[in-house]
């Protein structure tokens, strides 16, 4: 009996969520510079600050 009709299917489902597994796996790697990343946020409002002056928000340090 020749294989059935969801044979592709089921092979495109199970290679997405393996691909998903695969980029869930990198995603919990800590790259270098990340600490320096989180530095640069605000304290009070989580945005990035760009340059060396206050954030706008008026919370976060300057």
């Amino acid at each position: 009996m020749p294989g059935s009709a969801s044979d592709p299917v089921i092979k495109v489902v199970s290679l997405f969520l393996i691909g998903m597994l695969v980029l869930a796996m990198f995603g919990r790697l800590r790259f270098p510079g990340q600490k320096r990343l989180q530095s640069l946020r605000c304290d009070g409002c989580g945005r990035y600050r760009i340059g060396k002056g206050p954030c706008s928000c008026g919370r976060g340090r300057g």
